[in-house]
């Protein structure tokens, strides 16, 4: 029988590394998946989500209030994520080259296409929409990526980021539309 996330949080707090390797085992990919789409690049992702389990690790004894451990972790790996972005100066480098995605990622990826033709409009699609991301600040891109992207609701998001849900209503509604006016404007010069 497989332990539920608070019965290995109990765990952790009280001290036994399994069920810390075990936590991490469960969410690694899915604080890897939200790096790479916030930061771009296989390198950060990585350093992300090394350094939101090691963030983790040295808390553990303040995790005792923690009532929905998925979303305090990711809370961690979002801020260290708009940490790196500021370190660039908002100037997000996206990778153009698939290629550096890890083989499961591509293999993952690969399983959704079916075509050629429909394989080569997504990878056009997907990179104008990585760039107008790359465009928006970190807030409303980390807001648009955790509701549109993760599936996050916007009281989930308010708890993540620390912020009112007003705000997260706010900073999805500014980078929808302008995502929306910059896909417009891209895919309207491509044709």
């Amino acid at each position: 029988m497989t332990e539920t996330t608070p019965e290995l949080l109990k765990r952790f707090i009280e001290g036994d590394a399994s069920a810390f390797a075990d936590l991490v085992e469960r969410f690694q990919k899915r604080v890897y998946y939200l790096a790479f789409q916030m930061l771009g690049n296989h390198l950060d992702a990585d350093e992300v989500v090394q350094e939101s389990f090691v963030r983790i690790y040295k808390r553990r004894k303040d995790l005792a209030g923690v009532t929905n451990f998925p979303s305090f972790l990711t809370r961690v790996a979002t801020n260290y994520s708009i940490d790196l972005l500021r370190k660039r100066k908002g100037h997000s480098q996206m990778l153009d080259d698939s290629d550096s995605l890890p083989g499961e990622v591509q293999v993952e990826l690969s399983r959704k296409v079916r075509t050629p033709d429909v394989q080569f409009r997504n990878k056009v699609l997907m990179e104008e929409i990585r760039r107008a991301l790359a465009t928006l600040p970190p807030r409303q891109k980390i807001t648009a990526l955790l509701h549109d992207v993760e599936g996050y609701t916007k009281s989930e998001i308010a708890d993540i980021l620390g912020c009112p849900e007003a705000t997260v209503r706010s900073n999805l509604h500014i980078a929808r539309k302008k995502l929306k006016k910059i896909l417009e404007k891209r895919l309207a010069d491509k044709e």
